[in-house]
């Protein structure tokens, strides 16, 4: 029995949900398919699949086998990609992580031109405000904001910067005194991203001089686009993302407050950055994407 070709017949019956359909998949005769499920079984010595009439399902031990075979799968898929992605063109699954809003405002628009210049390549994005470990194996390449990972093992690749302004509606700002000055913040009601448990000071600059202010107010959240919508509703003053704000200021949705100042959350870096293992050096995956991006984020 050729045991690799017995798991693949079995596993395509499994995504096909029955024999002949698993066939006419792979272009063969249906009693090839089950004929060779059935040595597996015996090989195994257990059942991997419960058959009736209309279609097939995993056992409690089928299941299992399935998920290493897909396991194994993945990795020769994986495997042949590695060396064809050295070539000319990128080729193969790249596998993303990036922020939520970053990645729904920022980079999806602008998906279907990369993809078009790539046709040989396949997407995998996951988008996730949590700070995803690459080391698992889990991404080829994460987009982060903000501070550099400290991690020594990760190559870290800058794409561009951005800015944090200070905003807040005009129904929250009318008859309200103007804000001039960053000290006049304590009296406001301030909307914060939360960093981990807590959320961080704000700090501005102008020129030599600069503050860190220990705002308050009725929210904090660590999902940046629910700060903008509560914003937008009049609850108080964020410090968001250009990238972010930038279309509701410009509608007039938001009004920026305090423009002269540089204004960040604590000591948060405001540049833009690509991870990824050193072992991807030289992909033209990752290398296609990194490309894109600094096209996107160039000044």
């Amino acid at each position: 029995m050729d045991k690799f070709l017995a798991m693949k017949m079995f596993s395509t019956t499994v995504d096909a949900r029955g024999f002949s359909a698993a066939a006419r998949k792979l272009g063969v005769a249906t009693s090839s398919v089950t004929r060779l499920v059935d040595a597996l079984e015996a090989e195994l010595g257990t059942t991997l699949l419960n058959r009736s009439t209309r279609q097939v399902s995993l056992t409690e031990a089928g299941a299992r086998y399935y998920d290493r075979t897909r396991e194994i799968f993945e990795a020769l898929d994986e495997a042949d990609a590695s060396v064809a992605d050295r070539g000319e063109e990128p080729v193969g699954v790249l596998r993303l992580c990036m922020p939520v809003e970053f990645g729904r405002r920022v980079i999806a628009p602008h998906l279907g031109a990369f993809l078009a210049r790539h046709p040989a390549l396949e997407l995998d994005i996951d988008m996730s405000d949590r700070l995803d470990d690459l080391l698992d194996g889990r991404y080829d390449l994460s987009i982060r904001l903000g501070d550099p990972s400290p991690n020594e093992e990760l190559v870290c690749r800058p794409l561009g910067r951005f800015q944090r302004w200070l905003v807040a509606s005009p129904a929250y700002l009318a008859g309200r005194e103007s804000v001039q000055h960053p000290e006049q913040l304590s009296d406001h009601a301030c909307l914060r991203f939360r960093y981990g448990q807590k959320a961080k000071a704000w700090r501005l600059r102008r020129g030599e001089t600069q503050l860190e202010l220990e705002v308050t107010g009725p929210l904090r959240s660590a999902n940046a686009d629910l700060l903008r919508e509560a914003t937008l509703a009049g609850s108080g003053i964020a410090l968001l993302a250009d990238w972010l704000v930038r279309e509701d200021v410009a509608a007039g949705r938001l009004q920026r407050l305090l423009p002269d100042w540089q204004a960040s959350p604590g000591a948060a870096n405001d540049s833009i950055n690509a991870l990824y293992l050193p072992n991807h050096r030289g992909s033209r995956r990752v290398s296609a994407f990194i490309a894109f991006c600094e096209g996107l984020l160039a000044p």
